[in-house]
């Protein structure tokens, strides 16, 4: 999702102009940008209800807004819509006795990529510009150490923004700077440039839905939405088209890590589909 150069190219690429900016300026444009980005994913999630795809429906449907089911097994919905020349993906899926701070605990931007991604690199925290506003920088690499890997470097160089909602619904907003703002960042190289690996995540994010039942437990729907741009060369195009498979191994996990971590007493999630079931 950078620029449409080689997914295989070794070097890094390096921004021949950075912009110098405030800390202040930063915080006003982080605050403007993320708007329509949390506006976004309430859509996303508001879309069709949390989950309501129809159990045993086997995806295939398309709503009116253009989201059309790939998978929906165990509760566990996997969906897509066009969005420019790129995709957006969107899972979603009902936790049990897990309230949305807890499950916010384990999911925030950098944990989040550990899970979706194997090949993370590191993670650092840039700036915190307040309270919900933070910006990171998230290095991916071919761990695998294989020649010919799929990809060998990936930066991005994102913004964190995290808001709670007057009914108590979190969001968490999460897309890459733009990638002067990005060079003006981070570290120049030894000949004074500011040296930005290929990478654009556009507007992503969480979108965590509070639940009480008559017996006063708490639990959250989960929406999680990745927009993806194959044609930019973040991820490779045979890894974009089985995407939806890829999200219910993650989600599998992110299940499984919030509820043995924050409510043992829950009872144990379903079963999750693998690859070949979705």
């Amino acid at each position: 999702m950078s620029n449409g150069s080689s997914p295989t190219s070794s070097s890094p690429s390096v921004c021949s102009r950075s912009w110098s900016i405030s800390e202040d300026s930063l915080r006003r444009y982080v605050s403007y940008a993320s708007e329509s980005c949390i506006q976004e994913l309430l859509a996303a999630s508001d879309s069709g209800g949390a989950g309501r795809g129809g159990e045993g429906s086997g995806g295939g449907g398309e709503e009116d807004d253009g989201w059309q089911t790939l998978a929906y097994c165990n509760g566990v919905e996997i969906a897509k819509r066009r969005s420019g020349t790129g995709q957006m993906f969107r899972s979603r899926w009902l936790l049990y006795a897990v309230s949305p701070e807890q499950f916010m605990a384990v999911a925030n931007a950098v944990d989040a990529a550990k899970q979706w991604e194997s090949d993370l690199v590191d993670a650092t925290y840039i700036k915190e510009l307040g309270d919900d506003l933070s910006i990171i920088h998230l290095k991916f690499g071919d761990t695998s150490k294989r020649p010919g890997g799929l990809f060998r470097r990936r930066d991005l160089v994102v913004y964190e923004r995290r808001q709670t909602m007057d009914d108590g619904t979190l969001v968490v907003a999460v897309a890459s700077l733009p990638k002067e703002i990005a060079a003006g960042l981070l570290p120049r190289d030894s000949k004074g440039r500011s040296s930005v690996g290929r990478g654009l995540l556009l507007q992503s994010g969480w979108v965590v839905e509070k639940l009480l039942d008559d017996d006063g437990v708490e639990s959250c729907i989960v929406t999680y939405v990745v927009q993806l741009d194959p044609a930019a060369g973040w991820l490779p195009r045979c890894i974009v088209s089985r995407l939806d498979n890829k999200l219910v191994a993650i989600i599998a996990k992110l299940k499984k890590l919030a509820q043995t971590t924050t409510c043992p007493s829950a009872p144990p999630a379903a079963r999750s589909c693998n690859s070949e079931e979705a």
